[in-house]
């Protein structure tokens, strides 16, 4: 009765070993991708645009390996180590055009899934948020107040989602995320802008009395 067993356990061997060497590939490349992500993000706040392009670049390589990985063995999965890299990547684009000035990329160009991109776009207000930090301490408070926009125009839109966590991939995890972020970055902002108008007050104050 078991004549045939080594027969199928050699097949059986062969397609776990051929899907146990797609899931290294997967998952030594997602760690590569989100350090290249890591590397776009910390480019872009430093200003060094081009080197941020340069990482982008490789991020989207190397996102695209993992994926053929995924796609020769779908067993792997989409979860766990593969969607966290996909919202990495999406995430490090995303930041890049947005604070770059450049137009917003969708799931297409930057070829991920809509619930990868949304969250990865959700989160972007964490840098958003952090870049309006740089710009408070260099007394950019107008430049500021336009990625505070940006930041709730955000949120306004990842939480029009209303579906299960399981559909958008804890989407609403980030929106919530997302709104205290913007809350305290309201809050920051609007000390940041009294702070302004006082020191522009002192300064006409003593201008005047200067004057008499």
């Amino acid at each position: 009765m078991l004549g045939n067993i080594d027969e199928f356990a050699d097949e059986a061997r062969e397609q776990l070993e051929a899907i146990h060497a797609d899931r290294e590939k997967a998952y030594t490349t997602s760690r590569e991708v989100v350090q290249a992500a890591s590397a776009t993000i910390k480019a872009v706040h430093r200003e060094e645009f081009e080197e941020a392009r340069q990482h982008v670049e490789r991020t989207k390589s190397l996102f695209t390996e993992m994926m053929d990985a995924v796609q020769a063995s779908p067993e792997i999965g989409y979860g766990g180590f593969v969607g966290d890299a996909a919202r990495e990547y999406a995430e490090a684009a995303l930041v890049l055009a947005l604070i770059h000035g450049d137009e917003l990329p969708g799931p297409a160009e930057i070829e991920v899934d809509s619930a990868d991109w949304l969250n990865g776009l959700g989160d972007c207000v964490g840098e958003l948020r952090r870049h309006v930090l740089d710009l408070i301490r260099h007394d950019q408070v107008d430049e500021a107040e336009k990625y505070l926009a940006m930041m709730d125009e955000i949120y306004q839109t990842i939480m029009s989602f209303d579906y299960p966590q399981a559909v958008t991939k804890g989407l609403r995890t980030r929106s919530d995320q997302a709104r205290g972020a913007v809350e305290r970055t309201r809050g920051d902002l609007t000390n940041a802008l009294r702070q302004s108008r006082l020191e522009a007050r002192m300064r006409e104050l003593e201008a005047a009395l200067g004057e008499n």
